[in-house]
């Protein structure tokens, strides 16, 4: 099982990626710069890896789990896994092709991607508030 630590740091760098994005691609000329593509494309990729892992190492003993409230506190995240990688499609489809940034409306794109930031951010500081503590007093109970 994936530790506490290895997803935190999987936070802390989806964070710092998403901080640093939100300032480079407010400048226009800074949004067609390579280094600005490589950390766009470094957050999606960070950003979806620790989704996966999660779904691969969390959510299976949880759904499975007698406690009706770990259940469904499983299938929330799962879900909102899932209405994330949905609208990061959309954006991606809309913003970029083969791993390169296509910006036709500056503004818009500006707006899309904080938007998309603040919903990675939102669903990072629940797993901190509310997936994690509930699967720590799963493996405690297992351990016990």
């Amino acid at each position: 099982m994936v530790s506490f630590t290895q997803l935190n740091q999987q936070n802390d760098k989806i964070t710092e990626l998403s901080n640093v994005l939100n300032h480079l691609i407010g400048e226009r000329s800074l949004c067609d710069m390579g280094v600005t593509s490589n950390l766009f494309f470094n957050y999606v990729d960070s950003v979806r890896d620790h989704l996966e892992q999660e779904e691969r190492e969390l959510y299976q003993s949880m759904l499975l789990h007698k406690d009706q409230q770990v259940r469904n506190t499983a299938n929330k995240f799962l879900s909102g896994s899932g209405e994330i990688k949905r609208v990061f499609g959309q954006y991606l489809k809309r913003w970029s092709k083969n791993k390169e940034l296509h910006i036709s409306n500056h503004e818009q794109f500006v707006k899309d991607s904080e938007e998309m930031f603040q919903l990675v951010l939102r669903r990072i500081e629940d797993e901190v508030e509310h997936l994690y503590p509930t699967v720590r007093k799963v493996q405690e109970k297992l351990a016990a």
